[in-house]
């Protein structure tokens, strides 16, 4: 292979890694892996994490599956354009293997399923809800609301990374979920995290928000303001809240900073944004914090709990 062909194929490998979604579902089992450790619990089985997996490349490449008749400025749907056979491929194939995994999951716990009580038929069917409007209905579409977009990709990050891998640890072992305040805390940590992240993505679709009147905090604020105001207070409260608890808890030194990093680099990232940056560079370092979060909380509670 030459050193072009090499270029090219490493160029279309990150691509499809990031344009495809793929790294959004490694960074979903990666945080429900994380959460599961840090209410102490065993992880669920393999299949649970592939369809964790394979549930979120699905939800964030539905946008994406049509076809394009023009060249656009935009890289991912310049991507997709030249991908659509790929990618409806993938979906189809996704579709099949959830609903397959399904009927087994129905056949396996469809006893225990009638016993659920109502708090926990509420969870789990709050954040497919809320997945569902953030995409919108006739009558209703969440991503309308600038402001609000932000948290309920938030809260439904959250749902799936921090509440469904207990859901499913307590229904496979024919316990009932109880609610925790370290669940609550973890809850609302992800939640904020993910927020956080969010509003940094906006900031890439300033011009775009402010031609279709979206009022995003950077469309409201301006960029100095958001990332000032907003970007840096929530996450220095966040870090503070962080050594707050920690602090109580008594967690060793080198639990504190393993768990410190990611908001030190929500900092770094939220100064670095006063530049303009490409989407591959909010793909992989803006997302990326999210797997390295789950790393260092894998890491503080695996090595030094």
């Amino acid at each position: 292979m030459t050193r072009m062909s090499l270029i090219r194929f490493r160029s279309r490998l990150t691509q499809f890694i990031f344009f495809g979604n793929i790294f959004y579902g490694l960074c979903a089992v990666a945080l429900s892996a994380e959460a599961m450790l840090q209410q102490r619990l065993p992880l669920n089985g393999f299949w649970y994490f592939f369809c964790v997996f394979i549930a979120t490349i699905l939800y964030y490449t539905y946008p994406y599956v049509r076809k394009c008749g023009y060249v656009s400025s935009n890289l991912r749907t310049n991507w997709y354009t030249r991908n659509y056979n790929l990618i409806w491929l993938m979906q189809y194939s996704i579709t099949i293997a959830l609903l397959a995994v399904s009927v087994i999951f129905l056949s396996i716990y469809g006893p225990w399923l009638s016993q659920m009580q109502g708090s926990q038929w509420l969870m789990a069917l709050s954040f497919p809800f809320a997945a569902a409007l953030y995409y919108g209905t006739r009558f209703v579409n969440l991503r309308r609301i600038g402001w609000l977009k932000p948290f309920m990709i938030g809260f439904i990050w959250a749902g799936v990374v921090t509440i469904y891998p207990v859901l499913y640890f307590d229904l496979a072992h024919s316990r009932i979920y109880t609610f925790s305040w370290v669940g609550t805390l973890l809850f609302l940590k992800n939640m904020m995290f993910i927020a956080v992240l969010c509003i940094m993505f906006d900031i890439k679709d300033y011009s775009a928000d402010y031609f279709i009147r979206l009022r995003t905090f950077v469309v409201n604020l301006g960029l100095r303001k958001t990332i000032y105001f907003i970007l840096i207070p929530v996450t220095g409260a966040g870090l503070g809240f962080f050594l707050l608890y920690a602090a109580v808890h008594d967690f060793s030194e080198i639990k504190v900073f393993l768990n410190s990093i990611p908001f030190v680099l929500l900092l770094v990232v939220a100064l670095a944004l006063r530049r303009r940056r490409s989407i591959l560079y909010y793909l992989v370092v803006v997302d990326g914090l999210m797997m390295i979060k789950a790393a260092c909380g894998i890491l503080a509670i695996g090595l030094f709990s």
